[in-house]
């Protein structure tokens, strides 16, 4: 990606279809004037946000003040489990890409959602936005495909190891690993590499003032999900202590099993540098090779899932409110097919699933080496 003394960014080189992009952007912004709505949140987003919150908040509340010392109560840090990447999905996620509300205010507060959930806002800026969304799937750049090399494999332009032959198996594990990570050291990592790559002054910030925010923020995240469940609930210590980390697990999973299948799959192409840094493609192109949709036309699953399902949409326009993509979607797809570019969507989530397994088998057994366009 870079050396010690700062970032070193990529070229997208004007490639075939220069003017898909432009042409899509122009028939977004028709329907929006044409149907005379906002880009941002609209009502229906607003309840959405009551409904997770309080997904994760109010079984929180009954494990403080409800007489359950049994097992019973692991089934309310379920339900925080699902409100926790509910939350992440679905409000947490736009508030940070500014799709929220045209008010960076309330996008700021919202996107502070990530602090209740063992994260650090801007730590999350700069991995997705600034580093995922601009260089999806770039090898040393999207650290969305940087997993620990030791353990996972999800581009075919890193070293492979013994251990990637039965990744297919333990990916999902792992997975389930993800948001306790956040709490217990990424977000120190992702500060240190960040301050070397200079890419804190993204988000306004020196690195003495995130460090600051990042314990303090983690010091009242323990002192809240943490302590006050040990001291207040009548469960016993170690019920307490599973039904935590069930909840960290649930959460991390749901989160690994949505976002991977939208790019650690058998379509994606990967495309690499050249000496220059220079990728000869189109920004907006090479972003329809690498992401997938899913899932279509299940509603309940795309309102939970904050239209992740979406991805080829939420790649193109990241900073417009979920809540559009499924009408934005038929736009898409039918000036990718003008323009010829491919537009990739599984029909259901099982069947994403089973491509994204597919690719970490291959991943693990192959040098793959997709097609580059």
């Amino acid at each position: 990606m870079a050396d010690n003394t700062g970032f070193s960014s990529v070229n997208y080189v004007k490639g075939k279809n220069v003017e898909f992009y432009k042409v899509l952007r122009q028939r977004v912004n028709g329907y929006f004037k044409e149907k005379n709505i906002s880009r941002h949140a609209n009502a229906a987003m607003v309840f959405k946000t009551i409904c997770m919150v309080s997904l994760y908040i109010i079984p929180f509340v009954l494990i403080l003040t409800l007489n359950i010392e049994s097992w019973a109560v692991i089934g309310l840090w379920t339900l925080m489990g699902i409100g926790m990447a509910g939350c992440g999905l679905s409000v947490m996620h736009d508030a940070n890409h500014g799709a929220y509300s045209k008010n960076p205010a309330v996008n700021s507060f919202i996107g502070k959602i990530l602090i209740i959930l063992a994260g650090n806002p801007a730590n999350w800026r700069i991995q997705h936005n600034v580093l995922h969304h601009t260089y999806t799937n770039v090898t040393n750049y999207d650290e969305d495909i940087a997993p620990p090399p030791a353990i996972l494999r999800f581009s075919p332009h890193t070293k492979r190891y013994k251990i990637h032959r039965f990744q297919h198996f333990y990916a999902y594990f792992f997975y389930g690993l993800m948001t306790i990570t956040w709490f217990i050291n990424k977000d120190y990592s992702q500060a240190m590499r960040y301050k070397k790559l200079d890419l804190l002054k993204t988000q306004g910030l020196t690195f003495k003032k995130h460090l600051r925010n990042i314990i303090v923020n983690k010091v009242v995240y323990a002192a809240i999900f943490i302590a006050l469940p040990f001291w207040l609930s009548p469960a016993s210590w170690y019920v307490t202590l599973s039904g935590y980390l069930l909840m960290q697990f649930l959460c991390g999973f749901i989160l690994g099993i949505v976002f991977q299948p939208a790019h650690v799959v058998p379509t994606s192409t990967y495309p690499l540098p050249d000496k220059s840094g220079d990728i000869e493609a189109d920004w907006a192109v090479s972003q329809m090779y690498n992401t997938a949709n899913f899932a279509h036309e299940s509603r309940l699953f795309s309102w939970y899932v904050g239209g992740l399902n979406y991805q080829v949409e939420h790649h193109l326009f990241p900073n417009i409110c979920h809540i559009h993509y499924r009408k934005l979607s038929k736009i898409v797809k039918s000036t990718a097919e003008e323009f010829e570019v491919p537009y990739h969507s599984y029909a259901t989530f099982m069947g994403a699933l089973k491509e994204h397994t597919k690719m970490l088998y291959d991943l693990g057994n192959k040098d793959v080496a997709p097609a580059i366009h």
